[in-house]
């Protein structure tokens, strides 16, 4: 489909029709014009009504199918828009939408967004019944046979029904997290703006697939495995993608699948260093916020300054790094691509993950023997082991769960151990 992008901004806003451009060509359409405007809102058509005929004209001359706005449309904007223009127009929020809707592959992801477009249905219910009524227009067709009030009940019957499903989900979740927990691994999230890189680099630290694409939102749900870091394993979790003006709406519908970056003890946070310097502080700005909105600024992290294959000019990388780090520390640069730097960057991760005991143990030589060392070289970190004549010295590393039933086994067979 043929797309025209719109944006009306304030003189101090900044312009945002590069970013709604990728997100249209996402979500599967071909931009075809772009218009923009600095003024203050029109109440009739958002933009003022000289550049909506300019922008139906545009529509004619290009043979556009929709036309999309970076503003929030209200719902009698968008009526009168799709009126003047004879075709479907929708804001950014439902562009999202659409995205998320193409993207989601699991329940659960599923339920998320018709839950988020149920609830932006519901604020708008009422009033686009009401214009329906009044001659239909694209994007209002079909809602002038209902009484608003039948159809804002039945909205809000769809979002309860749709609520207690991923209740019952997120149960399974919640057992999912719990066995984790007992493990007693420690937690890492891949965090970051869409885009940045998060999905190549959880490839590169846990060699499992996940879909990967140049394209914004490509993970729409929580994928978690094992990952070693200098000896020490931590269950690594690659989330959903953040944006500039992430509507309230989607952060609660997928609350459930963000509350792994919450629960985690460690976030990994990707910002695509490539981009301006202006872009880095934007979208480092906009992650922060974002954390800090779901309740994980807290958490510690760390800043991987991805895609330094792309920055050719070694000074001007040199010196986005260095003011990066006067922001946040620690911050590494890596290429999750080419893996450059990623020794780097898994030593400073293992040095800031938590849980970690140290023990040290000794144990005459038997058949048992045998099965301790093995299970602590596959749940621990073996940092030293002698062999002597009548048994066996070890030091390692290991979280809470693996020292105590290590501890248990050593005694059995008459060993001894210290734990530090």
């Amino acid at each position: 489909m043929r797309a025209i992008i719109v944006q009306r901004r304030m003189p101090w806003e900044r312009n945002y029709l590069d970013e709604l451009r990728s997100l249209a060509e996402s979500a599967g359409y071909t931009v075809v014009g772009e218009l923009s405007q600095v003024r203050y809102p029109d109440p009739k058509y958002q933009i003022g009504p000289g550049k909506a005929e300019e922008l139906a004209e545009m529509v004619k001359k290009l043979k556009a199918d929709i036309v999309i706005f970076d503003n929030e449309l209200k719902p009698v904007q968008a009526y009168n828009l799709a009126k003047l223009l004879g075709i479907e127009v929708i804001d950014r929020f439902q562009l999202i939408l659409q995205i998320f809707a193409q993207r989601a592959s699991t329940k659960e992801a599923k339920l998320q967004v018709q839950l988020a477009r149920l609830r932006y249905e519901l604020s708008r219910a009422k009033e686009k019944v009401r214009l329906a009524k009044l001659g239909e227009q694209p994007g209002f067709l079909g809602l002038g046979r209902y009484e608003v009030d039948d159809y804002y009940e039945m909205v809000k019957k769809a979002v309860s029904r749709i609520q207690r499903k991923l209740k019952e989900l997120r149960k399974n979740r919640v057992l999912h997290r719990a066995r984790r927990k007992e493990l007693g691994y420690p937690r890492v999230s891949l965090s970051g703006y869409t885009n940045a890189g998060k999905s190549t680099l959880f490839y590169v630290l846990t060699k499992k697939y996940v879909p990967i694409s140049p394209l914004l939102f490509t993970t729409l749900t929580t994928t978690t495995r094992m990952a070693e870091f200098n000896g020490r394993k931590a269950l690594v979790t690659d989330t959903v993608g953040f944006i500039d003006r992430l509507p309230i709406t989607l952060i609660e519908a997928f609350h459930s699948t963000l509350e792994e970056t919450v629960l985690s003890d460690l976030i990994l946070l990707v910002i695509d260093v490539s981009e301006p310097m202006s872009e880095i502080y934007r979208k480092l700005g906009c992650c922060m916020d974002t954390l800090r909105e779901i309740g994980a600024e807290k958490v510690t992290k760390i800043i991987a300054l991805n895609k330094i294959d792309l920055v050719y000019d070694k000074e001007i990388l040199e010196e986005r790094i260095k003011r990066v780090k006067r922001v946040i520390e620690p911050a590494i640069p890596i290429s999750a691509l080419y893996e450059e730097n990623i020794k780097e960057l898994k030593h400073t991760i293992a040095s800031m993950l938590p849980g970690y005991l140290k023990a040290e143990a000794s144990m005459p030589w038997c058949d048992k023997a045998q099965s301790i060392i093995s299970l602590i070289h596959e749940r621990g970190n073996v940092l030293k082991i002698e062999y002597e004549n009548d048994g066996v010295k070890i030091i390692f590393e290991g979280v809470e769960p693996l020292i105590g039933t290590v501890k248990g086994m050593i005694k059995e067979v008459g060993g001894s151990i210290s734990i530090s």
